[in-house]
């Protein structure tokens, strides 16, 4: 695994550079394999970027008809229901683009958890034709308490290591969501971390200080095992990072 750890002076240069990035892999990938697997995230910071890949000066330098979207999570709730993740990428990105309806592979939030979790696993398995899947690229969000996609601390979904997608039940939320498990997150190409503002400041600084993955950590035990981890973070995020980290990250 390779990490790279990028700061930005402010969320507006984050998500610029993000997005950036963004285009490239999906540049890269097309030119290597002739399409793009992605994973996209919820929050509100994959959302700036969503909007941003949507603009007129982003949305054609990516040819969509070879771009395949998926979702590392959802909620259990329909489709234009607020909390849905889908919907959230349906108003930012996809009413904006032209993208085949069947590139489209979203998580299906209506239905029971385990009904979803088992046509999102077939899913994968039917557009993969492997084994395992394996993304070009992952975004994924943290959480204040460490969690990642919906794989939160102390859920039976961070031990999962066989099954591709799980449901899980938040206790803290009192809500079933439904997840990408680990080995998935782990088997991709380049896994992209977007966080920004102070409240996780606390949180960056204890994933940054662990010697080794922990699992009261979810966010730390990704990993890709061939790809590229990227951190990519505004400097509200790492303003508890101490100096002998910070002498680390900034060589």
């Amino acid at each position: 695994m390779e990490k790279r750890i990028h700061v930005y002076p402010n969320k507006e240069k984050l998500v610029i550079a993000t997005t950036e990035q963004v285009i490239n892999s999906i540049g890269q990938a097309i030119q290597e394999n002739g399409l793009c697997n992605i994973t996209l995230a919820g929050g509100n910071t994959p959302r700036e970027v969503y909007s941003m890949l949507a603009a007129n000066s982003y949305r054609d330098r990516v040819d969509w008809n070879c771009v395949h979207l998926f979702w590392s999570d959802e909620r259990m709730v329909p489709p234009e229901h607020q909390d849905s993740n889908f919907r959230m990428v349906q108003e930012t990105l996809l009413e904006h683009i032209k993208i085949p309806d069947g590139n489209v592979h979203r998580i299906r939030g209506e239905i029971t958890p385990e009904q979803a979790t088992v046509e999102y696993a077939e899913l994968l398995h039917d557009h993969f034709k492997a084994d395992s899947p394996r993304f070009d690229l992952i975004l994924l969000g943290i959480g204040e308490d460490g969690h990642t996609a919906s794989l939160f601390p102390d859920t039976d979904a961070v031990e999962e290591c066989e099954q591709h997608a799980v449901a899980v039940f938040v206790p803290g939320l009192n809500t079933w969501r439904v997840t990408l498990t680990l080995p998935v997150l782990n088997a991709a190409r380049e896994v992209i971390f977007l966080v920004s503002g102070s409240s996780k400041s606390d949180i960056i600084q204890r994933i940054m200080s662990i010697k080794q993955p922990a699992k009261d950590l979810p966010a730390s035990m990704v990993n890709p095992k061939n790809g590229i981890l990227h951190w990519m973070l505004d400097s509200d995020a790492v303003v508890l990072i101490n100096k002998n980290i910070k002498e680390v990250m900034f060589p």
